[in-house]
C-alpha cells in the first residue's frame, strides 16, 4: 500500500514565513497566554509577582527574558506528588483530557483539543500521510508517549497499530503480516527488531514494507541512523520534545538540524540564570508552549543545545537545534527515561551491604547501557538490587560489585555519562 504524499511541504504557514513576521505573531499569542496564565495559574502568578512583574510589563522579548525560568526540579517540588497540581492548572481537572505520570514522579496533564502536544507538524515534515499504517512502539501505560504521538498521526489520516514496547516477535509478525509503512519509537529498538528478524531468517528488504521511521526519546548517533536505514532501505527522522510540553523541534529531510516548532517559543539560555544566548552558543533549552490548560512558561528542560541560524534548503525559516549536547544538571536520559541519582540513592539505602555506589552510562555499538558499580561491606543479592532499581527508575542495570580494595571516592560523581555520539 503506497501512502499518499503531502500536497505541501509545510503543515503550518509559520514554517516558511519571514522570521520577523513569525516573531510578531508569536509575541501577540504570547501576550494572550501570559494574561490567561496570570489570571488562572497560581504558580505563574506567584512567579511573576516574585520578579516584580505583571503581564503588561512584558512588551518586548527582553522583558520576556526577565520572567524566571521554571526548572524541572522546581516543577517536581511544586507538584508535590500531585497535591500541588491545582496551582499549575488554569481550569482544574475539568479542563483536562488526561493526566499521565512520568518517572520522578512528574504528572503530565493533557488539555483539550486535537494534537494537544503539537507533533503533527513534525510528522508532516517526515512525510507521514493518509494511507500510511504506522506501528507505535512507545508505551501507552501511564506515560504520555504512545498517545501523545498517536494523535498527530490520526490528524494526518494515518492508521495506527498501538503495539507498545517489547514483545519483539509480535512486533515482527505485525510488520510482516500487515502493510506497515511507518515506525514510531526508538532507533535502538528498531535495530533490535532488525537483528531478531535476521535471526528468524527474514529478509529486511523483501519481508518488510517500512518507508519512514520517526524516532525520539534518545540521542541518535549518525552511525546508528545509517545502519538501520540501510538495513530496511527506509528513512529515519527524529524529533525532540518532553513529556511536559510535547514537541519542541524536529528534523526535515535535509538533516540540517531540528527545526524549532511553530507551536511555542524556544530559547537557548545560560543555565541557572535564564539569560538568552545568541545563536551558536551552547546553553539550556527553555521552551514555552502555546497551551492554556497547563501553561509551563519558560520551562527549563535541563537539556543543552545550540541554535543554527543559516537558511535550510527545505524552505523552513525557523532556526534549528544542532542536537542535544548534554545535560545542564546531574541527570542523564537513557532509553527515553531520566535517571535521577536521588532515586538511585533511595534504592541503595534499602540495601545495608552497599557502602558506596556510582551509575555509569555508556553506549557500546550505539546502544545505551546503564551500569551500577557498587562497593559492598557484605554479600549482596545483585538480582534483588537490579529488580528494585528497575522498579524505581524503569531501567534494568548491569550490576558490578567492585573487588575488595577497589573503592568509590566519597566526592566522586554519582552519575558518569561516557556515551559518545559521533
Amino acid at each position: 500500500m503506497d501512502a499518499a504524499k503531502p500536497a505541501s511541504g509545510f503543515y503550518s504557514p509559520l514554517e516558511s514565513m519571514d522570521r520577523e513576521a513569525v516573531a510578531a505573531r508569536k509575541f501577540d499569542r504570547l501576550g494572550r497566554l501570559l494574561s490567561h496564565a496570570f489570571a488562572h495559574s497560581g504558580e505563574f502568578r506567584s512567579r511573576l509577582e516574585a520578579a516584580g512583574l505583571v503581564p503588561s510589563d512584558i512588551t518586548s522579548w527582553d522583558d520576556f527574558a526577565r520572567i524566571p525560568p521554571l526548572g524541572k526540579k522546581q516543577l517536581l517540588a511544586l507538584q508535590d506528588g500531585g497535591a500541588g497540581l491545582a496551582r499549575l492548572l488554569t481550569g482544574g481537572v475539568a479542563g483536562l483530557r488526561r493526566i499521565y505520570q512520568s518517572p520522578g514522579p512528574l504528572f503530565d496533564p493533557e488539555g483539550p483539543g486535537p494534537d494537544y502536544w503539537g507533533w503533527a507538524e513534525a510528522f508532516y515534515a517526515a512525510g507521514f500521510a493518509r494511507g500510511d499504517l504506522v506501528q507505535m512502539t512507545f508505551s501507552y501505560h501511564l506515560t504520555p508517549a504512545g498517545l501523545m504521538l498517536e494523535e498527530p498521526l490520526l490528524e494526518l489520516g494515518c492508521a495506527v497499530i498501538p503495539a507498545g514496547p517489547g514483545n519483539t516477535d509480535v512486533q515482527i509478525d505485525l510488520m510482516t503480516r500487515l502493510p506497515v509503512t511507518g515506525f514510531v519509537g526508538m532507533t535502538s529498538y528498531l535495530d533490535v527488531i532488525a537483528d531478531k528478524a535476521r535471526e528468524r531468517g527474514l529478509d529486511l528488504h523483501r519481508d518488510f514494507r517500512l518507508r519512514t521511521a520517526f524516532v525520539a526519546a534518545e540521542r541518535l548517533p549518525e552511525s546508528l541512523r545509517q545502519k538501520v536505514q540501510d538495513a530496511f532501505a527506509m528513512t529515519i527522522l527524529q524529533g525532540y520534545g518532553t513529556a511536559d510540553v510535547g514537541c519542541i523541534a524536529y528534523e526535515c529531510s535535509e538533516l540540517t538540524g531540528m527545526h524549532v516548532s511553530s507551536r511555542g517559543i524556544l530559547e537557548i539560555c545560560e543555565p541557572g540564570t535564564g539569560r538568552p544566548l545568541p545563536a551558536g552558543e551552547i546553553g539550556e533549552v527553555v521552551f514555552t508552549p502555546f497551551v492554556n490548560a497547563y501553561p509551563l512558561i519558560r520551562l527549563a528542560t535541563g537539556d543543552l543545545s545550540k541554535l543554527a541560524d543559516a537558511p535550510c534548503p527545505c524552505g523552513r525559516t525557523a532556526p534549528r537545534l544542532t542536537g542535544i549536547l548534554g545535560r545542564a544538571d546531574d541527570t542523564a536520559k537513557v532509553k527515553g527515561q531520566f535517571i535521577y541519582p536521588a532515586q538511585a540513592a533511595e534504592v541503595a539505602a534499602g540495601f545495608p551491604a552497599i557502602a558506596a555506589w556510582q551509575i555509569v552510562v555508556q553506549n557500546p555499538d550505539g546502544k545505551d547501557a546503564i551500569e551500577v558499580r557498587l562497593c559492598c561491606s557484605a554479600p549482596l543479592d545483585t538480582g534483588a538490587f537490579a529488580a528494585r532499581f528497575q522498579e524505581r527508575l524503569k531501567l534494568r542495570p548491569q550490576v558490578t560489585v567492585l573487588p575488595a580494595g577497589e573503592t568509590i571516592r566519597p566526592d566522586a560523581p554519582r552519575l558518569i555519562d561516557l556515551r559518545r555520539f559521533d
